[in-house]
């Protein structure tokens, strides 16, 4: 069975409340066996020779009411590999724990701190460790960008001292999921890349472009110069035929119902008011800009 050697951070943010792992490699796939997590219950990175029972059955020892330390005990008393795991727990209030079995492969170790278990094995040295523990904890923002902060200070102290190749992040908050019928707010993989943790970075950019909302006063209306800047755009790509008036009138309206639409921005555009979130407008035009 392949090592699943890897570096890893499980953490907990209260504001959602919200759980979630990140996880990278010099191993194809490795989010497909590393990250678990479930609202309401915690988060656990399970690698190094990866027992994966340790995902479900730790998530459901959690939404029973254990501590991520009771947990813990409990997954490595029924394992008789427990001296090749490597395991990081967070429980459904923040608490912590990592453990790094004595036969892991060097360099191998854990930190476990408020709201966050890191661990890694084969690792350049423990300055991966104690870089992404640094990360998380002094950063601010949301639970996402701070495990991708942790995530990059662990892949540039040195990460897996055999190199890169994958890297993944799961993310669950209570209906955060897509329309809000489940829990997944971010799920996203690199399972072969070159350089997996900035690629990671850039697919979780384009979840927030797609996915997030703008406060009111970061709202633009379609009018005057912006409405005749988005009409020559849309008739340069064939969704407007009229002219450039800067009216949001009935075939502007349209015309943009279709062009957001086949863009996947329904969700940032307010097409009755004739409003657009100004991330998304950036973005028009540095895509389909003259």
């Amino acid at each position: 069975m392949p090592r699943v050697t890897t570096f890893s951070i499980a953490a907990f943010d209260p504001d959602g409340p919200s759980w979630g792992v990140a996880v990278a490699s010099k191993f194809p796939a490795v989010g497909a066996v590393v990250p678990w997590a479930a609202a309401g219950s915690g988060a656990v990175a399970t690698q190094s020779y990866a027992n994966t029972s340790f995902g479900p059955r730790g998530l459901q020892l959690m939404a029973s009411g254990r501590s991520a330390d009771d947990a813990l005990q409990a997954l490595l008393a029924d394992d008789p590999g427990r001296e090749q795991r490597q395991v990081g727990l967070v429980d459904a209030q923040g608490g912590s724990a990592t453990f790094t079995g004595k036969d892991c492969y060097a360099w191998a170790g854990g930190k476990a701190g408020e709201h966050f278990a890191v661990q890694g094995n084969i690792l350049a040295g423990p300055d991966v460790v104690e870089a992404m523990a640094e990360a998380f904890a002094g950063r601010e923002g949301d639970v996402a960008g701070r495990l991708l902060s942790a995530l990059l200070a662990g892949d540039r102290a040195g990460g897996d001292r055999r190199g890169r190749q994958s890297a993944a992040i799961l993310v669950v908050r209570a209906g955060a999921g897509y329309g809000g019928f489940n829990d997944v707010w971010l799920d996203y993989r690199v399972d072969d890349h070159p350089d997996p943790v900035t690629q990671l970075f850039e697919l979780v950019s384009l979840h927030r472009l797609y996915f997030g909302k703008s406060s009111p006063e970061d709202e633009i209306p379609v009018s005057g110069e912006v409405a005749r800047e988005l009409q020559a755009m849309m008739r340069r790509l064939g969704y407007y035929q009229g002219e450039a008036t800067g009216e949001y009138d009935g075939p502007m309206r349209e015309a943009f119902r279709q062009f957001l639409g086949n863009e996947n921005f329904e969700d940032r555009t307010d097409f009755d008011a004739g409003r657009i979130d100004a991330p998304v407008l950036e973005f028009l035009r540095r895509k389909f800009g003259n």
